[in-house]
């Protein structure tokens, strides 16, 4: 199983995003993807990303670092919580550092976590 850590000492060429999925692609040809596979009732996204994501570009990853938390960011409330995860990736390279924050709420029953996998094997 794959993890954030796999980033450590690749160079990123790009960055694709969007609202619930992040790809990383690197020199070697290897793609990585960031994303959360609805199932019913959860929502899972990207809330922010701080930090400017050319940093991550040309460069290797010197540090990749997922963090969670069940607690809510100092500043941050959102409405209705029942049951909620926030996922922090942080990737750091001599040109500066990125922190992803992905939101997943849900009813409690549901998972709200990220799925980091690599994507550019066969079959898939």
């Amino acid at each position: 199983m794959e993890s954030i850590k796999d980033l450590e000492g690749k160079i990123l060429t790009e960055i694709i995003t969007s609202e619930d999925n992040i790809i990383f692609v690197c020199d070697d040809k290897s793609r990585y993807q960031m994303c959360h596979i609805q199932k019913c009732c959860e929502l899972v996204v990207v809330e922010d990303i701080c930090g400017d994501l050319q940093d991550l570009i040309g460069v290797p990853i010197l540090e990749a670092r997922e963090d969670t938390s069940k607690e809510n960011p100092e500043g941050i409330r959102k409405e209705d919580q029942n049951s909620f995860t926030w996922t922090f990736y942080n990737l750091r390279t001599i040109k500066g550092s990125v922190t992803i924050r992905w939101y997943g709420d849900s009813n409690g029953y549901y998972s709200e976590s990220v799925n980091f996998e690599r994507v550019d094997r066969r079959g898939r």
